[in-house]
């Protein structure tokens, strides 16, 4: 297993020479990654000694070849955890700034990334570097807290490098989640479905698809094959993830059943419509009256799946105004779900529409897990580790 250890210019630099020695005793391989700051701290000789492998410098130094072979790397990678991670570094990660190897690289890396902070106690609390860190959060970067202490300028605050054992067992922690699903195809649903009333109208729900986007990531970055039925959205497709596009439930229905052959799990994220109309052959015109419209139930694609299922892991996620939990648990019940996500959709700021959700994993045995509000990001990491952590399917 090889894990990227980028490292930025800060006083707690020469901590990363214990978070090589922690990785190496874990029998992970370190490639060592060191910014032009990050040399005034602690030289290349130290970390390329310790690493046992040469320390990637300056991207545009053409007589190495290892440094002109960043996407190769980035292939090979289990994770990349950059620390100390300063508020610069940060900022650069954030918006796509590459203007030396480490954020160059950043932007090739499609493996699970961990940042450890470290900085002045005024730099990790102002407005700009905490809104870097909710960035990355919701990209589903992971960020080791610093603690607080004392920091080299003589002033105590938050800001000082976490312990180099917490680094390392978040950098494992990453890299172990990069190779779980290897091997595994998983289907995801997301966003809405529009069904037609006419050439030009249609009956819909305000879900942004956000949810099934950030769990086709997720599932893709632990490397599983991720086929992602996504209904009318406006988000780009996930790295790695093959899309099929539809837009009403009986595509999706269509949709799902094709590609749930020989997958190993479902996750039914999308919205889709609970009722459809008889569409209008030409636009309705409007008449001063008003009109009704005869709606009819569309199939319920949750259901059949789960009449006949067999090893597949099947993922339900239940959208409710009240009696959230109750009535996730009937509908993990009367679909044979192995799993409910149950989410609370009334309130302002999560859930529908929001970048933002808390849900509550409900399992088949009775067990629940309470996940609080965070990015829709770390939410589906937190949904692919309970699903997966608890089944040993094969």
């Amino acid at each position: 297993m090889l894990i990227a250890l980028g490292v930025s210019g800060g006083i707690a630099a020469y901590k990363a020479c214990e978070i090589v020695r922690g990785l190496d005793r874990a029998g992970s391989a370190v490639q060592v990654i060191l910014t032009r700051n990050a040399e005034r701290f602690v030289t290349p000789l130290t970390l390329q000694t310790l690493s046992r492998r040469k320390v990637l410098l300056d991207p545009f130094d053409l007589s190495s070849p290892e440094t002109v072979r960043h996407i190769d790397l980035a292939r090979e990678i289990a994770a990349l955890v950059v620390a100390p991670a300063t508020a610069n570094v940060l900022a650069k990660l954030a918006r796509g700034i590459a203007d030396d190897l480490l954020s160059t690289f950043y932007l090739a890396v499609t493996a699970p990334v961990v940042v450890a902070p470290a900085m002045n106690a005024r730099m990790w609390l102002h407005p700009a570097t905490q809104e870097s860190l909710a960035t990355l959060r919701a990209r589903g970067v992971a960020v080791v807290d610093p603690a607080v202490g004392w920091l080299a300028e003589g002033e105590s605050g938050p800001g000082r490098l976490a312990e180099p054992d917490a680094i390392v067992a978040a950098a494992l922690a990453a890299a172990r989640r990069s190779r779980e699903l290897e091997g595994k195809t998983l289907v995801v649903t997301a966003g809405p479905t529009r069904e037609p009333v006419d050439p030009v109208r249609f009956l819909s729900n305000r879900s942004s698809g956000r949810m099934g986007y950030a769990l086709a990531a997720a599932a893709a970055r632990r490397g599983a094959r991720v086929v992602l039925v996504s209904g009318p959205v406006d988000l780009p497709p996930p790295f790695g993830v093959e899309v099929v596009r539809v837009r009403t439930a009986e595509e999706m229905r269509v949709a799902v059943h094709e590609a749930r052959a020989g997958a190993h799990a479902l996750l039914m994220a999308a919205a889709v419509a609970d009722f459809a109309a008889r569409p209008a052959e030409s636009k309705i015109k409007k008449s001063g009256r008003g009109i009704s419209l005869a709606l009819e139930p569309t199939r319920d694609i949750l259901a059949e799946v789960g009449r006949d299922k067999g090893d597949l892991l099947l993922v339900g996620f239940a959208a409710e105004t009240e009696d959230v939990v109750e009535r996730a648990r009937g509908k993990l019940r009367s679909k044979s779900l192995d799993f409910v996500v149950a989410n609370e959709v009334s309130a302002d700021g999560k859930g529908i529409e929001s970048e933002r959700n808390a849900v509550t994993i409900l399992d088949r045995d009775g067990g629940a897990v309470e996940v609080p509000e965070a990015s829709k990001a770390e939410v589906a990491e937190r949904i692919l580790d309970r699903v997966f952590g608890a089944e040993a399917r094969p």
